[in-house]
């Protein structure tokens, strides 16, 4: 795939040749480019197909979650808003998308953003009586006794502090160890599963972690929107238990672009990412110390039995003659 990483690295997607054109000429589109991880292999992913798939001359706008809901609201770009995650955006996401404004296409990612508290799958193997929270708290010496939480801060430190004061992890046995940073998160798994051994502690993806190591979600119970609402006040007297929810992660568009370039809003509508291959997708990213262009150019190598249900058929035999080239 030499050819088509060149072409992403060196900006050849600006001038896609005539032979993939359209019947309909797409025209100019923008998209954002978030500032994290996930966010850049999209947006590089996205550029390509709607230049080298629906000949776009598609412009890319750096941003992240306010500023970009922002901009659309004020000046109505940029056309395309990836990566938007729902619980960032407050009230303002809402109130642009009912007065009509935005358009939200899809889940970008399936099953969108994953939380949760997590052990070293190789454990839950030998002792699966580990995969559930009671069989934690029963048998708290398996995991180490020590849950690695969250650093101060972060959103899921108020939940993970709220779940481990409701289930009396300390009472249990288990020491909660909270993180300096989310390196000190990362690292602590790393070095734990290198050398085989327990590990008890929180995680989110698609992250590098997640793809690189084999981990596997302990059963906190049902999610419990009441009991998950209580647990992110900080301030809560009455903490509960309830699993995280998966939260929404989805692609918005201008109405101005669903009424033009109805061919672009399919596409976005049909462009999801499984949470795990992106997982997967970051963790080659950081053990190849790839760009983000590079990336796209795995995901779209690796995984076409994804992607190719996304295109027109048009668009479909465009790329087709590119990949396929040597």
């Amino acid at each position: 795939m030499r050819k088509v990483c060149t072409m992403l690295a060196a900006g050849a997607m600006a001038a896609p040749v005539a032979a993939h054109a359209q019947s309909d000429d797409c025209g100019n589109v923008s998209i954002t480019e978030m500032n994290w991880a996930s966010a850049q292999v999209v947006t590089s992913v996205a550029s390509f197909i709607m230049e080298q798939g629906y000949d776009c001359n598609v412009s890319v706008v750096s941003s992240d979650t306010i500023p970009a809901v922002t901009s659309v609201a004020e000046n109505g770009e940029p056309d395309i808003v990836t990566e938007l995650w729902l619980n960032s955006t407050g009230d303002t996401y809402d109130e642009l998308r009912d007065a009509g404004k935005v358009v939200e296409a899809g889940d970008v990612l399936d099953p969108g953003g994953v939380e949760g508290w997590w052990i070293p799958t190789y454990l839950a193997e030998e002792h699966p009586e580990l995969t559930t929270i009671e069989g934690i708290l029963e048998n708290p010496e398996l995991v180490g006794g020590r849950f690695y939480n969250c650093p101060e801060g972060w959103g899921c430190r108020v939940v993970s502090d709220n779940l481990s004061a409701a289930l009396d992890l300390e009472g249990n046995g288990i020491e909660v160890f909270n993180s300096g940073s989310g390196q000190v998160l990362a690292t602590s798994m790393a070095d734990a599963v290198l050398e085989e051994e327990p590990w008890f502690g929180y995680y989110w993806g698609p992250t590098v972690p997640l793809g690189k190591y084999d981990m596997t979600k302990i059963d906190l119970g049902d999610v419990k929107p009441d009991v998950h609402a209580r647990n992110q006040n900080a301030d809560t007297d009455n903490p509960g238990v309830s699993d995280f929810p998966a939260a929404p992660i989805v692609t918005a568009v201008t109405s101005e672009l669903r009424e033009t370039k109805p061919q672009v809003f399919e596409l976005m509508q049909n462009m999801t990412f499984k949470t795990s291959n992106m997982s997967a997708v970051l963790a080659w990213k950081d053990e190849n110390n790839a760009s983000a262009d590079e990336a796209a150019v795995y995901y779209l190598t690796n995984f076409q039995d994804q992607w190719q249900n996304w295109l027109s058929d048009d668009a479909r035999a465009n790329l087709d003659s590119i990949l396929n080239q040597g």
